[in-house]
């Protein structure tokens, strides 16, 4: 709130804060795409910040004008463990100046959110679905089919020898 119009900002939280549906969340991410102009999304790696003990994103807005649309980036520093450098940051910085869609960047229409939770939850639509895990039921009936299908192979190459 003490930001003046026009003022810059980039805060580093706790990534909860983009899809909590307490009160208090739903209000600030209310607040702030209303009166600001929440223009990128930074999602950060796992373990950026080691004494935060969660995952962050950094949250980029100008105060005084509405947000239209925001431009996320998901940051991908293949499981490093060392501290992020200006090489992990370069197609950031590259595509961040114009907000270039890639694998790791996209663009959502503040018209596509839900008015009622405004979740931000950073969900990157090029990364693939993925698999939907097996019960132990379904395990169990995959291991005996396939346990049948290597007997009757063992079979047939007995019956060969």
């Amino acid at each position: 709130k003490s930001l003046k119009a026009g003022g810059r900002a980039a805060i580093v939280i706790k990534n909860t804060i983009l899809s909590n549906s307490d009160n208090a969340s739903v209000s600030l991410r209310k607040h702030i795409l209303e009166s600001c102009n929440l223009h990128t999304i930074l999602d950060m790696p796992a373990g950026t910040f080691t004494d935060a003990g969660v995952k962050t994103v950094v949250l980029f807005f100008t105060k005084g004008e509405p947000t239209k649309k925001i431009w996320y980036y998901s940051l991908n520093a293949g499981g490093k463990t060392n501290p992020l450098n200006d090489k992990d940051m370069k197609d950031f910085k590259t595509l961040q100046k114009n907000k270039k869609d890639s694998l790791n960047s996209w663009t959502l229409n503040i018209s596509d959110i839900d008015e009622s939770t405004y979740d931000l939850s950073v969900k990157n639509p090029f990364t693939p679905d993925e698999a939907e895990l097996r019960t132990p039921k379904k395990i169990l009936e995959d291991m005996v089919t396939l346990d049948k299908e290597t007997n009757e192979i063992l079979a047939s190459i007995k019956g060969l020898v």
